[in-house]
């Protein structure tokens, strides 16, 4: 009698351990089905809320502080050489940023066939917001290293203000532009003319 109860004990273990590996596979299952759900939909939400790397944002800051560069040096040695005053020089600058920073852009998508206008109004929607916060932090640098309006082409400190400005802009601009992208602005305008 022992045997017998030692038997349907056993197949009731037997039994049980079946249905509690059944249920452990259907869990396991279950847990994997929602992790790839989870994924699949948090990458979904990362295209809709922009999932642009910062490596892509990076890009974009560097296209625009090269244009925004050339530009505002050139203002500078301009303004210095010819020994105007501080203002006049940083609104040459400015506005010289700009006009680089602005043409690149212009450059590439009337490359890739888009008229004059059309190709204005992009650069525009590209560039504005990159190149003021880019020459608002850049030329506010300079505005407050002691000396730096004063320094001549040959100091050091002129080009050491310039050019820490510039690098200190790129960090700044660089969220910027991912946030912006992100949101199908800035710079995600040029993507479909690349």
């Amino acid at each position: 009698m022992d045997h017998g109860a030692h038997q349907t004990g056993t197949a009731h273990d037997h039994a049980a351990h079946a249905n509690h590996a059944a249920h452990a596979n259907h869990a396991a299952h279950a847990n994997h089905a929602a992790h790839a759900n989870h994924a699949a939909h948090a990458n979904h939400a990362g295209h809709q809320m922009g999932g642009v790397t910062w490596g892509a944002a990076a890009k974009a800051t560097l296209h625009c502080l090269t244009g925004c560069a050339i530009g505002e040096i050139l203002g500078m040695v301009i303004g210095t050489a010819l020994m105007w005053g501080n203002v006049a020089t940083m609104i040459l600058a400015i506005a010289l940023a700009f006009v680089f920073g602005y043409s690149f852009t212009l450059f590439a998508v009337r490359k890739a066939g888009l008229d004059f206008k059309s190709a204005v109004k992009v650069a525009l929607a590209a560039d504005t917001v990159s190149i003021a916060v880019m020459e608002l932090v850049d030329n506010g640098i300079i505005a407050l290293v002691p000396g730096a309006m004063d320094a001549h082409l040959s100091d050091g400190l002129f080009w050491g203000a310039l050019l820490g400005g510039l690098a200190v802009a790129f960090v700044i601009t660089t969220p910027v532009n991912k946030w912006m992208i992100g949101r199908g602005k800035g710079h995600a305008v040029v993507h479909a003319y690349h």
